[in-house]
């Protein structure tokens, strides 16, 4: 598989979120059976995980972001940063 295949299978952070708010809102609901609890809490976790990760990637990248004089942003190379 190639890597821009990869990637376009990966699920945005919006839609993760919103699957994981509706495994919230099913737990919370208290009428689901205990496997399948077990099931979407697993689930939850897992895009729990994922959102986590890429809240994390996002943010060292704004970070890592410079205005210039103009006004305009650009990204710092690694090795300029301090």
């Amino acid at each position: 598989m190639s890597p821009r295949k990869k990637e376009s299978s990966v699920p945005s952070f919006e839609d993760s979120l919103k699957k994981l708010e509706g495994i919230v809102g099913r737990l919370e609901q208290g009428d689901v059976p205990l496997e399948d609890a077990v099931r979407l809490y697993e689930e939850g976790i897992g895009l729990s995980k994922v959102c986590a990760e890429k809240l994390s990637r996002i943010e060292l990248t704004l970070k890592r972001l410079e205005k210039d004089l103009e006004g305009n942003f650009r990204l710092l190379d690694e090795e300029t940063e301090e």
